[in-house]
C-alpha cells in the first residue's frame, strides 16, 4: 500500500463540522459548478438535502466553501462522494482534510474499508488508498452504476483504502457486502461474482 503522504495543514482560519439540512442548498451548487470540470456525478438537492448530515463541510466566516459526503454502500464499504474544494479554495490541504476526516468516522462507524470513484486517482493513491477493479466493489455497481448513464464509460477508477488493515471481506454471500439499500429491504445477499478479497496494487 502507498504511504499517506503529507499535506499541508488546512489554514487554521477556516472550521469543519457536519452539515444540516440547511447546507444542502450550498453544498449542491458546489457540485452543479464542478460539473463542467468532468469530476463529478450530478445530484439533485432533494437528494444532497435528504443525505445533508452525512457530509463534513468546510467554512470560511461562515461561508461554505468545501465539503464531502460519506456515503454508506454496505456494511462493511462506504464511499467518499460528492468531494468538492471551491476553486479559490484549492491547493490548501482542504480536500485531504476531508477524507482524513471522512475516513476517520468511518471507522467509528465500523466500516472495515473506505472507497472513491475519481477521475483523478494520484490524489487519492497519496492519501493511502489502492487503485482496484471495479467489480471489487459489487454494491457500488448495484446502488449507482447500473442506473447511471455512463455505465461502463465513465472513466473513473475505483479506490480502496482498508481501515482494519486486514482486508476486504469477501462479497459473495457475505451479508457484510450486501448493497445497503437492498439490505434495508430484507432481500437476500445476491452479490455479482468477481468481486474477491482486497489485494493493494498500487
Amino acid at each position: 500500500m502507498a504511504t499517506p503522504a503529507r499535506s499541508a495543514p488546512p489554514d487554521p482560519a477556516l472550521s469543519f463540522r457536519v452539515a444540516a439540512a440547511a447546507d444542502a442548498g450550498t453544498i449542491h451548487a458546489l457540485i452543479e459548478a464542478s460539473l463542467d470540470e468532468g469530476h463529478l456525478l450530478p445530484r439533485t438537492l432533494d437528494d444532497v438535502r435528504a443525505h445533508a448530515p452525512r457530509f463534513q463541510v468546510v467554512e470560511d466566516e461562515g461561508v461554505v466553501v468545501a465539503c464531502a459526503e460519506l456515503a454508506p454502500l454496505s456494511a462493511a464499504v462506504a464511499e467518499v462522494r460528492s468531494l468538492v474544494v471551491s476553486a479559490a479554495y484549492r491547493g490548501r490541504g482542504l480536500g485531504p482534510a476531508l477524507v482524513e476526516r471522512l475516513r476517520q468516522q468511518a471507522r467509528v462507524d465500523g466500516y472495515a474499508t473506505l472507497c472513491a470513484f475519481t477521475h483523478e486517482p494520484s490524489h487519492f493513491v497519496r492519501l493511502g488508498f489502492s487503485i482496484v477493479p471495479h467489480v471489487w466493489f459489487p454494491e457500488k455497481v448495484a446502488i449507482d452504476c447500473t442506473a447511471c448513464p455512463k455505465f461502463r464509460q465513465c472513466g473513473q477508477h475505483a479506490m480502496a483504502l482498508p481501515l482494519d488493515g486486514v482486508s476486504l471481506a469477501a462479497p459473495h454471500g457475505s451479508h457484510t457486502r450486501l448493497p445497503i439499500t437492498l439490505a434495508r429491504r430484507g432481500l437476500p445477499a445476491a452479490l455479482p461474482r468477481g468481486a474477491a478479497r482486497l489485494k493493494v496494487i498500487a
